[in-house]
């Protein structure tokens, strides 16, 4: 997941440095905020510069307006507040201090009503419409300007442009009350040793324990996997399962009902049938049609797949307890894969975490980039941090020595932090401004080494990370991941298959001479294991995105009805109380009618991918896929982008293949 967000350095009590302050080198990547009583005044004072620059283009005379000088001053305007709205960005879900998170959602949502204001400005909106590109670049970025102020509803009558910021405003407000609420969850769980057998040693010999002696366990991903993939009681991942899909509760319910609500509201202000078709016109897939028609393909080609699958599991499920009708339900989903994978392919979980140490891992996957992008990768210790585990680093061109950018990892759990996995930008390239990008990586993995899934996980965020920080857009509204929403994961996802692949694997015991030497063989049967499972897995993701098409097309009005009529029809059917959306985050943070894009970006992922052939270590190609596509941003049309590097219209062959399991893996041995 990507996040246009943002944050780094944090030092209480330091004054807020402006990005073009930094130098080129050294501290280039670096960010302070002041401490959590500071930030309303900043904020004011940041927001209050911006209205003064804003307001002398808008008196500028439309006869003088040049688009070079327009979008110079808008870029320097949008860096400037991009400057606080970054750092404070992440701070909100990643900083250990409440009231500075606090303190940070307040001034997040100041700087988002204020962008309402000004996109909803006619005479702004005069100027940039008057305004002619002498290049593509130019006339993109207008062209993207211009979408934004229609999408904010500059061509409203007077009182539907006030409701359509109030609805607008309200949207950001509720959708920060339901990321802090699963943020915050507290929940935990109690269980006996007996009620958690199978699960690993070194796991619960980490766990508290309650006054009783028994096991406390919390809800964050690395309790999930260690409960729902190993404990052998079906009762106890039961209960956790349920705990599990719980998160947000019931205040998360009704907050998703009311941004459904506002959803409608922006509808019937623009004129449109649907919250979906307001969103779907600036997208790839243009209309509503062309997701449906996409979705249901998938699940065409998926559904068999999927059947087939469970029956396998299903059927282990009755071996193991010697009912010859149990059922087969969503906590025994992830358990009996597991077992499957041990059995069938011989792949051990505790095997595949020895093979990928944390540190050892990093530096592979580091060296990989470096290799195949023509890069070097250095360890930044001076660049202040918010939390002890994070830590920073440069990246530097390798021929021309040349500093590009910084980026920071944020990689395991703690109380108040963002609960999934997604790449945070923290400041936006530009040429323009000669200035340099920082993302962060924030994730919630185990400490003692990188499961196949964590693996992946690692490099799909880490490509989102690569596409920020190799970013060299003239501008800075459409630096990194400012792409269509249906683009924006196809470069994160491509780089997963490096996670995997033969090539990129006989890498690894030259960063790492002393650890493990990579076992061919588990590597072979990792790929085996992944391709089981690829119906289930991507037959939900088609629940996942067909409940957000209701949603914004045709809802009922009551989120968890929408949720239980469609997943009830899937073939492991509702889980009584238990309430998924409560925790669906993407639908309120930025991906409501764009859910589909996940599987829509793969299709030009996989085809991306094909670029490589069987060797996906060409440093060749990689430089022009770092050149075509990586520092391009959204200068340039998705589609342009992805025909360029390929040299040929895009195709989706690859993406059924890999979705079904039946793609073939590389040939050559490590």
């Amino acid at each position: 997941m990507s996040v246009r967000s943002s944050l780094i350095a944090l030092a209480l009590g330091a004054a807020l440095v402006p990005a073009q302050a930094a130098p080129k080198v050294g501290l280039a990547g670096a960010f302070v905020i002041p401490a959590s009583t500071a930030i309303p005044g900043v904020c004011a004072s940041t927001i209050s510069r911006a209205r003064t620059r804003i307001g002398a283009l808008e008196k500028t005379p439309l006869a003088k307006i040049r688009a070079t000088r327009l979008l110079a001053d808008w870029n320097a305007i949008q860096m400037g507040l991009e400057d606080l709205n970054g750092p404070l960005g992440l701070a909100a879900e990643t900083h250990p201090d409440p009231a500075l998170r606090a303190a940070a959602v307040d001034c997040v949502l100041k700087l988002s009503a204020f962008d309402g204001e000004y996109y909803q400005s006619e005479a702004l909106y005069a100027r940039v419409k008057s305004a002619q590109g002498k290049d593509p670049v130019e006339r993109e970025n207008l062209a993207r300007l211009l979408e934004r102020f229609d999408e904010r509803g500059v061509g409203l009558a007077k009182d539907k442009r006030a409701a359509a910021r109030a609805a607008f405003e309200r949207i950001d407000a509720l959708a920060q009350d339901f990321s802090r609420n699963v943020r915050d969850e507290k929940t935990t769980l109690a269980f006996s040793e007996a009620e958690l057998a199978g699960v690993p040693a070194t796991y619960l010999a980490q766990a508290k324990r309650d006054a009783d002696g028994r096991l406390i366990v919390g809800l964050d991903y690395p309790d999930a996997e260690a409960v729902l993939e190993n404990a052998s009681v079906e009762a106890s991942r039961e209960r956790f399962y349920r705990a599990f899909t719980r998160r947000g509760g019931e205040k998360n319910l009704a907050i998703l009902a009311e941004v459904v609500k506002q959803w409608q509201v922006l509808a019937g202000l623009f004129g449109e049938p649907n919250y979906a078709s307001l969103i779907l016109k600036h997208h790839m897939a243009g209309k509503v049609e062309a997701v449906q028609g996409f979705l249901g393909e998938v699940v065409r080609q998926v559904a068999p797949v999927e059947e087939r699958e469970l029956a396998e599991l299903t059927a282990m499920k009755r071996a193991e307890t010697g009912k010859a009708d149990a059922a087969f339900r969503y906590w025994d989903l992830r358990y009996y894969e597991q077992k499957l994978r041990r059995e069938r392919f011989h792949v051990d979980p505790a095997e595949v975490r020895a093979q990928f140490p944390v540190d050892a891992t990093l530096s592979w996957l580091f060296d990989v980039s470096a290799h195949l992008y023509g890069l070097r990768f250095e360890a930044n210790g001076k660049l202040p941090v918010w939390h002890k585990d994070v830590k920073a680093f440069d990246i530097f061109d390798a021929k021309t020595g040349a500093y590009l950018s910084s980026f920071y990892l944020d990689l395991y759990p703690r109380d108040g932090k963002y609960k999934h996995a997604a790449a945070f930008s923290v400041r936006s390239a530009s040429r323009a401004l000669d200035r340099t990008p920082v993302s962060t990586l924030v994730t919630n993995f185990s400490r003692e080494g990188f499961s196949q899934d964590q693996l992946e996980t690692l490099f799909h965020e880490f490509g989102h990370i690569l596409h920020g920080v190799l970013s060299r857009t003239r501008y800075g509204m459409l630096a990194g991941t400012s792409v269509r929403q249906d683009f924006v994961e196809a470069p994160s996802q491509m780089y997963e298959e490096w996670a995997r692949r033969p090539e990129s694997l006989k890498r690894f015991s030259a960063v790492c001479p002393s650890c493990k030497p990579i076992d061919s063989g588990l590597i072979a049967r990792m790929e085996q294991a992944r391709k089981f499972g690829q119906g289930i897995q991507f037959a939900r993701q088609w629940v996942y995105a067909s409940y957000d098409m209701k949603l914004t097309t045709q809802p009922s009005g009551d989120p968890l009805a929408d949720w239980r009529a469609i997943e009830e029809k899937s073939r492991m059917g509702y889980v009584e109380d238990t309430m998924f959306p409560a925790s669906f985050g993407h639908l309120v943070g930025g991906y409501g009618a764009g859910y589909y894009g996940y599987m829509w970006s793969l299709v030009m992922a996989m085809d991306m991918v094909s670029a490589w052939g069987d060797d996906v270590m060409n440093p060749e190609i990689g430089a022009r896929y770092r050149r075509l596509v990586l520092e391009r941003g959204g200068e340039v049309p998705a589609q342009k982008i992805v025909e360029e590097f390929l040299g040929r219209k895009s195709d989706s062959r690859a993406f059924f293949d890999e979705i079904t399991g039946q793609r073939g893996a590389a040939k050559k041995g490590l």
